[in-house]
């Protein structure tokens, strides 16, 4: 029997979501539903990745995990869900909100260095305001929290904050590839799917416990990048 189970599996196509709505709450909230009874039964740790889209993003400070959630998508809502069930269904639990993650597979990271292989010039949105976040100093985190019996939410991302348009245009310096970025609006990139305009976290709960190792975005993605 597990000690611990750590869930990473979600419905995370944020548009799709918004027409396959049944699925998003299968996979997102009754998938989760499903592993905090699981976990339950056998006195296992349950650790539930979350999402920065339970917050509406009109805030212009950083959200502490208290902060009221108003989920303004369909995969926000989902995930919200599974917040809700894992709380009610699991005593050992660990939620652990994140956002903007890159590490293997696809991410933003790979998806600009890409673009910049056959084009000279690319359009970024540069109105919507988050913490670029690596897997690995996330993993780093999960591994951390696990050992202690502080259950609760958690706030979980790379310290400071930036657009998309500063994150791509960090990625390119660090890369050392030259490439003309221009800035848009959100308006100008029209999405199914509502995003959140500022979606800061702020790790409140890890850095109480002591527990806070996450670095500066740019300090993570340079690492990133080596």
């Amino acid at each position: 029997m597990p000690d611990v189970v750590i869930n990473c599996a979600a419905y995370t196509k944020v548009d799709l979501c918004e027409n396959d709505i049944d699925n998003a709450y299968k996979v997102n909230a009754l998938g989760v539903r499903n592993l905090a009874t699981a976990c339950e039964k056998i006195k296992a740790k349950f650790v539930q990745i979350s999402t920065d889209y339970v917050f509406d993003g009109n805030s212009n400070i950083p959200y502490k995990e208290d902060c009221i959630t108003f989920p303004n998508s369909i995969y926000g809502k989902s995930k919200l869900m599974g917040e809700y069930f894992t709380r009610q269904f699991s005593s050992k639990y660990f939620i652990i909100r994140t956002a903007w993650l890159y590490g293997d597979g696809d991410n933003f990271v790979r998806t600009m260095l890409n673009l910049a292989k056959n084009n000279n010039e690319i359009n970024v949105v540069d109105d919507q305001i988050g913490s670029p976040t690596s897997t690995v100093e996330l993993a780093e985190a999960i591994i951390n929290l696990i050992e202690t019996d502080y259950y609760g939410i958690y706030h979980g991302t790379c310290e400071g904050e930036c657009s998309w348009y500063e994150f791509a245009n960090k990625i390119f310096e660090l890369s050392k590839i030259t490439v003309k970025v221009n800035p848009i609006t959100s308006n100008e990139f029209k999405r199914e799917a509502p995003r959140p305009m500022y979606s800061v976290l702020d790790n409140f709960m890890l850095k109480l416990i002591g527990l806070n190792n996450f670095n500066r975005w740019d300090e993570a993605l340079k690492k990133y990048l080596e």
